[in-house]
């Protein structure tokens, strides 16, 4: 997942609400957005070679996302970032738990979003300790939480514009689908030869070997009820099959 904006406890009907893409090698095999078989509770995504996930929400307001830590050249960490997010969501521990427990030096970077009903944490093994996150927008790609790249500020910003048209979808899938390049000049520097930085800082990324693979959006209702919606996307930003829907109700 390269790209995720949040909003929390900002909308009065819903306290949560996410737009993300995930930027991934379409070599690497993945499960479309569904019920998971180990707990039909929890909605989402899976990578197939290593078993995790990179977003999901459960039933009960469980919510968790990573993405990547942009570190060209960096020794890979033994264990996947998407271990992080499946954990979470198939456990029991509260949020602050769950993001303390975390070995950060187990992993390559990673920036960690995790949530139930009542707390937003975040944690980084490249960003100090986990803090608990107050009422607001937020936004997170490949550095550190709200660094201000420009696609993630102009990503956030439009977002939060767009809230007060929930529970419509498609302002928030309109800005996903947002192909546009920053200009040279304001480009961040990763490391990355120049070719790659123009084509990863577009909120949407297309190439032959490496993009948006799969946009999201979902919320939930301060009634507990639970949408999230998935359009997936091969090489060159084309479209796989049909957008899926997903809903569930919250604890009764």
């Amino acid at each position: 997942m390269c790209l995720i904006v949040l909003a929390w406890q900002v909308h009065p009907d819903y306290p949560l609400a996410v737009a993300a893409n995930r930027d991934e090698f379409y070599a690497r095999p993945s499960a479309a957005a569904g019920p998971w078989p180990e707990d039909p509770r929890v909605l989402g995504g899976r990578d197939l070679e290593a078993g995790g996930s990179w977003l999901g929400l459960r039933t009960d307001g469980r919510f968790a996302a990573v993405t990547n830590v942009r570190e060209p050249g960096a020794p890979r960490g033994p264990r996947s970032r998407g271990e992080l997010v499946r954990d979470f969501l198939l456990g029991e521990r509260a949020p602050v738990e769950a993001a303390a427990a975390v070995d950060g030096a187990a992993y390559s970077g990673f920036n960690l979003l995790l949530a139930d009903r009542r707390e937003l944490w975040y944690r980084s093994n490249r960003d100090g300790a986990a803090r608990r996150l107050e009422p607001g927008l937020y936004g997170l790609s490949n550095l550190r939480l709200d660094t201000p790249w420009p696609k993630l500020v102009a990503a956030r910003t439009r977002f939060g514009a767009a809230l007060p048209r929930l529970p419509g979808f498609e302002p928030a899938f309109a800005i996903l689908a947002d192909p546009g390049l920053v200009p040279d000049p304001d480009l961040p520097a990763t490391g990355l030869a120049l070719d790659w930085e123009r084509r990863l800082s577009a909120i949407f990324v297309q190439s032959e070997t490496y993009g948006t693979r799969a946009s999201t959006v979902l919320t939930r209702h301060r009634d507990g009820g639970i949408r999230l919606e998935e359009r997936r996307f091969g090489p060159r930003g084309q479209p796989l099959g049909s957008p899926l829907s997903l809903e569930g109700a919250g604890p009764s």
